[in-house]
């Protein structure tokens, strides 16, 4: 059965000193409800992408909460809080997808959501989605860890500082025209190469912020989506693959396995192949992530990244425009609530609603990584 995005919604990504956990997730909810003009009575199922709510709020049972602030306890629709590190969101999405493909349910939210600021270890959370034992015992975070994998790729391949900087403009370049963007101001090269290190050869400008945010989208079979608006935005494909936790136990370096994997898959099932992908939102959690995923998802040979964003062919005009948001970089990182965030920016593409960095696409990808890449969900959707 085929299964369509209907409905969109999403908070302001960025330090959301105002607002709660709860009232966030309920202003992305009811926005994405709105656009498709359905009641929350309508839904069969919510699916909720959240990292660690223990640890940054002290709040667990998170499904239970949202049903229950959402005003959807009262019909007794089932919640359930999915969980994959960064990759929780676009794992959600997957889980949500299923129940609609399956016939499960007619329709369904897939959401996601993280508040971030009001921890006092933010990074010491975020750092959980690596081994505990194996690297963060010795000392091992994940900007240390990504920090290993660029200076292997600038090693091997002769991939240079200069490189991942102008991932970095690229994507601030592109938020300035997103309004629920963290950071709408552009960068320049020179920027990042003069800030702060926080793990050689990674600056701060290399890496994406700690943000809060929430977004929702509303999936429906096709016979509902057709009655509900008149652009359904279609999920052709959404696939996950698994890695091995630790980078010591992985077979290279350099290549993402579970990227490669899942984005093989998807476009098996999408029948199409990587040349076919108009626009991608992929996972810049740090410069070098994004530059990965541009081999690992087939649109560069591998150590040959570089040249994507070298030649512009990675900006908006381009031949295979990448983070038209801002990605992660500047639109922010909300962790569980990514995932989701980066359907929205797709969906809004895909139906010609992105304003001034509206590209111009029939496909779409979006690369959702959870931590070092043990986990990756490739989504696949056209109109």
């Amino acid at each position: 059965m085929k299964v369509a995005v209907v409905g969109v919604g999403c908070t302001e990504f960025g330090e959301l000193w105002d607002k709660s956990f709860r009232s966030i997730f309920l202003e992305a909810g009811i926005e994405a409800l709105n656009d498709c003009g359905i009641e929350g009575k309508e839904i069969g199922a919510i699916y909720v992408g959240n990292m660690s709510g223990g640890k940054f709020i002290d709040q667990e049972h998170i499904a239970a909460l949202i049903a229950d602030h959402a005003g959807l306890a009262e019909f007794g629709i089932p919640a359930v809080r999915v969980e994959n590190a960064d990759a929780s969101g676009g794992s959600a999405f997957r889980q949500a997808f299923m129940a609609v493909a399956s016939g499960m349910h007619d329709v369904v939210i897939a959401a996601g959501v993280e508040k971030v600021t009001d921890s006092v270890d933010p990074m010491g959370v975020l750092s959980t989605s690596i081994d505990q034992e194996w690297e963060r015992f010795v000392g091992a975070n994940l900007p240390a860890l990504y920090a290993i994998i660029a200076r292997l790729h600038m090693h091997k391949f002769g991939t240079t500082e200069e490189d991942l900087a102008r991932i970095a403009v690229k994507n601030h370049k592109n938020a300035v025209h997103n309004p629920k963007a963290q950071f709408r101001k552009e960068i320049k090269v020179e920027d990042v190469l003069s800030s702060e290190f926080v793990a050689e050869p990674l600056k701060v400008l290399d890496c994406a912020p700690l943000s809060d945010g929430a977004s929702a989208v509303i999936l429906a079979n096709e016979n509902i989506a057709r009655k509900l608006c008149d652009t359904p935005v279609f999920v052709e494909a959404c696939t996950q693959a698994s890695d091995y936790l630790a980078l010591q136990c992985r077979k290279d370096l350099l290549t993402m396995r579970a990227v490669s994997k899942a984005s093989r898959d998807a476009y098996r099932i999408a029948k199409i192949g990587p040349e076919q992908i108009d626009v991608a939102e992929v996972h810049d959690s740090f410069t070098i992530a994004e530059l990965l995923a541009y081999e690992d998802l087939g649109f560069a040979k591998k150590g040959e990244g570089a040249k994507l964003i070298r030649e512009g062919e990675v900006e908006i005009g381009g031949k295979i425009p990448v983070n038209p948001s801002g990605g992660l970089k500047a639109c922010g990182h909300a962790v569980g609530a990514t995932g989701i965030r980066q359907i929205v920016e797709l969906v809004l593409q895909l139906r010609g609603e992105a304003g001034k960095r509206q590209v111009d696409a029939e496909k779409a990808l979006a690369l959702n990584v959870g931590g070092t890449g043990a986990t990756a969900v490739v989504t696949i959707l056209s109109r």
